[in-house]
């Protein structure tokens, strides 16, 4: 490999680690933030002080991701410049203003508004303070609404104009928000990080409830994020249903990855569920596969007979690393389809009044308790990786993104964000499976009862 082939490889696996750290903290936060309003909704409106321990356990999890999301959004963002500076030459006429409108209108309410949340408890109105929880979710959605417009457009650019430099350049003023990807991919993110939260909140709830099985501040939690999830899971398989009908119009080669499809079946024969297979790139095939026939054309073309473009109809150098691809698409399903059946079985259980009894079923819920964020990260790494080698698909390569610079640079920048990424990130887990597993916030039972009697 050359010098430019290190710099190229090393600057995606820098931005890749920084932004699957910075992700996860962004959905956890996204998630998080509708969990604080309702358990604040109950404990003010429904009386419940076990909702009330809960909001006041939840908040400090989430004002610290708060900061160090902020942190690491930075970083990431900083690399725009540093390691893509031609990316941000060509398309910082599109990406910039996107960029800015999710600091502008999205983090200042989010991150402003959680300091008054986190400290304005017992200070403010109760009334007040739940309107200051609900901004504050409304500032994390609204974050995510245009860091996905923006991720969108990167993958379906449409309304959009190059000048004689090759610059991208918006066609109107709603050109930012036109990708016929954006709405499914706004809506599965979304749901994503809601059951990443949900499974993570009834993780802990098990956790905590295997070892004082009377705290009813652990059993609101397990109820409220069964109860969600099993209603969002049915959901969350619709959209992404659509989802990938919509990539695989606007990404073929995509979803031909996400398959394993190196070349047409016989006609009518259909499209098979490859279960497990070890594509080969070089030899274009799939070793030691392990296939369903025809079923693979139910879900991709909902019928028995249909086809998908195969890899082999893209030229080598526009294919997508197949291998990654297909193993990171069947770990975000597998997980997907394993919350689903754990969410029906807990909330069957729970209805009966026998879940907080059955401690198999409360230490599953423990071990599941990370399968939303790895589903999530694993269906991250499909989309990203599956529409290389482009950084916008079919109009601007990765290797051309990427910036001029010296190996040494690069390698010094990488080595140091390993490290400090991996502390800080290390340290942050420790801190967080401590404190989520350890008593109760001191002084919450006072907190409970002083603010609702003032309403």
């Amino acid at each position: 490999m050359s010098e430019t082939d290190w710099v190229l490889l090393l600057s995606r696996g820098q931005f890749a680690l920084t932004m699957a750290m910075h992700i996860t903290l962004a959905a956890l936060t996204l998630g998080l933030a509708p969990f604080l309003v309702w358990f604040e909704a109950r404990w003010l409106w429904g009386k419940q002080a076990a909702s009330g321990t809960a909001l006041h356990f939840w908040l400090k999890i989430f004002a610290i991701t708060v900061a160090v999301g902020a942190v690491s959004g930075v970083v990431m963002e900083f690399q725009f410049g540093t390691n893509w500076s031609v990316f941000s030459q060509k398309a910082g006429g599109i990406i910039g203003p996107l960029l800015f409108y999710e600091v502008l209108i999205a983090f200042f309410m989010e991150s402003g508004l959680t300091g008054v949340m986190l400290f304005g408890m017992g200070k403010i109105p109760p009334k007040w303070h739940f309107v200051i929880t609900c901004l504050v979710a409304a500032g994390a959605l609204f974050s995510a609404f245009w860091i996905l417009a923006a991720n969108s457009w990167m993958q379906t650019p449409a309304d959009f104009m190059r000048d004689a430099n090759g610059n991208f350049h918006p066609t109107n003023w709603i050109a930012f928000l036109s990708a016929p990807s954006f709405a499914w991919r706004f809506f599965h993110m979304v749901l994503a990080s809601l059951i990443a939260v949900a499974f993570m909140i009834a993780g802990i709830g098990a956790w905590r409830l295997l070892h004082h099985p009377a705290e009813a501040t652990s059993r609101i939690m397990v109820k409220a994020a069964i109860w969600f999830a099993v209603v969002a899971m049915p959901v969350q398989i619709v959209v992404g249903d659509q989802h990938g009908e919509n990539t695989l119009h606007y990404q073929p080669q995509k979803v031909a990855a996400m398959e394993g499809s190196w070349h047409q079946p016989a006609p009518g024969e259909g499209e098979p569920l490859r279960l497990f297979a070890w594509p080969d790139q070089q030899a274009q095939r799939n070793q030691l596969e392990v296939a369903i026939p025809m079923i693979g054309s139910l879900y991709l073309r909902h019928n028995l007979t249909g086809h998908i473009k195969s890899l082999s109809e893209f030229p080598e150098h526009e294919r997508p690393p197949v291998a990654a691809v297909f193993f990171s698409f069947r770990i975000m399903v597998g997980l997907g389809l394993l919350m689903l059946m754990t969410s029906a079985v807990a909330a069957y259980r729970l209805k009966r009044g026998r879940l907080f009894d059955a401690r198999l079923l409360l230490w599953w819920l423990v071990w599941t308790s990370p399968s939303g964020f790895i589903a999530m990260l694993a269906g991250w790494l499909v989309t990203e990786l599956g529409r290389q080698p482009w950084t916008i698909f079919g109009m601007l390569r990765t290797a051309e993104s990427v910036s001029s610079m010296p190996l040494s640079w690069v390698i010094t920048s990488c080595c140091g964000v390993i490290v400090i990424y991996g502390l800080v990130f290390g340290f942050g887990l420790r801190h967080f499976l401590r404190y989520a597993s350890g008593p109760l916030p001191q002084g919450s039972d006072v907190v409970v009862t002083a603010i609702p009697t003032s309403t």
